[in-house]
């Protein structure tokens, strides 16, 4: 294959994923990717602080038991 063929094999690529960029199912699905992401995100961040709360409760009663035996 010429590089001419590739070239012209490349461009009719990526005119058609233009094409596909620009339906409203695929803004949909994106939309969709990017929301279920930063609910994971935010999930994670929760999550994060409830073990930074645990452990912290665990070294406070460690602590106390320590200070009390």
């Amino acid at each position: 294959m010429t590089k001419w063929g590739a070239f012209a094999i490349g461009a009719v690529a990526g005119i058609a994923a233009v094409q596909l960029f620009k339906t409203p199912g695929f803004k949909k699905a994106c939309a969709a990717v990017v929301g279920r992401g930063m609910q994971l995100k935010e999930d994670a961040a929760s999550f994060a602080e409830s073990v930074k709360e645990d452990a912290q409760d665990i070294a406070a009663e460690a602590k106390y038991n320590k200070e009390n035996a």
